[in-house]
């Protein structure tokens, strides 16, 4: 660009540009940091609540406000409707997941528990593993939790016990069971074959984080690169000449 003003105002929108965007996006990044950390807040705060019984459960009309508060429920497994969700990791090993329905006492309606994780046979596929469920009335302590996440897939939702995904309203229809469009997550000490070493909730703040200084990095490397090429390095070559 032949006109020196000329170059200098083009250099001096685009820094200003470039400057305004790194700005923004850091501020941004920040924002979503502060956001994760008071969500993070408010899950700790439902964790140390007092627990749900089934009947407060039941009462409960804003369940998903109320995820990962703990909860001790009574009720009968509804043993043949188990689900092992296959490639599911606990302890770095793959495996199931496994989910039966509670279904809770004094109630028609019953409730998915991830009951906890149990070891794949890879020599023969479709064997299950051994999984004790006990009969008659039994106490579950957990904490409530979303329908287990599904994992891609090639086709739909499949049938029978060993499954990629877990689809409610598929379960629901093959069961004829109420189930409540949550689930729980079982805790407490292996026992019934089973491991409950579930992963913990992280904020994920510290990736935000990371990403608002770096393009707060970038935001000051314009401002720097601007100042020395637009009127430090011109006036040191000014003065030698």
């Amino acid at each position: 660009m032949a006109d020196p003003r000329a170059r200098f105002w083009v250099i001096t929108a685009a820094a200003l540009v470039g400057f305004t965007v790194t700005l923004a996006l850091g501020i941004w990044q920040w924002g979503r940091a502060q956001e994760k950390l008071a969500l993070h807040e408010a899950i700790e705060r439902r964790n140390a609540e007092a627990p749900l019984d089934e009947r407060s459960l039941l009462l409960n009309a804003t369940l998903e406000e109320q995820v990962h508060r703990p909860v001790v429920l009574r009720g009968v497994w509804v043993p043949r409707h188990t689900v092992f969700l296959d490639n599911r990791q606990m302890q770095g090993r793959p495996g199931f997941y496994v989910v039966t329905p509670l279904k809770l006492q004094g109630s028609d309606a019953a409730v998915l528990v991830e009951r906890g994780w149990a070891p794949r046979n890879f020599v023969d596929r479709q064997k299950l593993p051994a999984v004790e469920t006990p009969a008659g009335v039994i106490e579950v302590r957990g904490r409530l939790a979303p329908p287990p996440a599904k994992l891609y897939e090639f086709t739909t939702a499949g049938a029978g016990p060993i499954r990629q995904n877990l689809d409610l309203a598929q379960l629901r229809k093959e069961s004829g069971l109420a189930l409540l469009d949550i689930a729980v997550q079982q805790t407490g000490a292996p026992s019934e074959g089973l491991l409950r070493d579930w992963p913990e909730v992280a904020s994920g703040a510290s990736k935000n984080y990371g990403y608002a200084f770096q393009w707060w990095a970038l935001c000051a490397l314009i401002a720097i690169l601007y100042g020395w090429f637009q009127f430090i390095a011109p006036r040191r070559k000014a003065l030698r000449a």
